[in-house]
């Protein structure tokens, strides 16, 4: 019924998770369907925007905590601005028809992660193509395949794409 089109991928990491993430919210502008992140319906972008604007949190979704390392709570280890000027200016970049540059907030992020932008712009208009399996740095994809006792399927492109 689904032939395929549907799978599951481990997101090893915190870059692989936000290149996926930033891949599924940026989907309604790659297919022509939103022009901005806000305009983007049924996406979590779009409900983290709408929360932000009310001073709220989404319950419903993990929330960005800080770069904070004790006790740290579960979720996702940057501040929930950066993640929407990250995939803001991520989609600057991917559209054709409108002018736009990469900001020194999105430097800092991609930095922290330390991944290069251009790698950055292939993760997050090829995520799906690139990936078929597990995704992050090799570091985080040898420590799990050794876990599972399984061969690192897609190491070439973790390696290239996440250092």
């Amino acid at each position: 019924m689904w032939e395929g089109r549907f799978k599951s991928q481990a997101l090893l990491d915190d870059a692989a998770v936000l290149a996926c993430m930033a891949y599924v919210d940026l989907n309604p502008i790659r297919a022509g369907i939103a022009k901005t992140p806000e305009d983007s319906d049924y996406t979590s972008i779009q409900r983290r925007i709408r929360a932000a604007m009310q001073g709220e949190n989404t319950p419903e979704l993990l929330p960005f905590v800080g770069n904070e390392r004790l006790n740290m709570p579960q979720g996702l280890h940057f501040e929930a601005k950066d993640y929407l000027q990250l995939v803001d200016d991520t989609g600057r970049i991917i559209r054709h028809d409108k002018r736009g540059q990469i900001t020194a907030g999105t430097t800092t992020i991609l930095n922290r992660l330390n991944i290069p932008i251009d790698n950055w712009l292939k993760l997050t208009t090829d995520f799906s193509r690139l990936f078929k399996g597990p995704v992050g740095t090799l570091e985080s994809l040898t420590d799990y395949c050794i876990h599972l006792r399984r061969r690192r399927q897609g190491a070439a492109n973790c390696q290239k794409l996440f250092s």
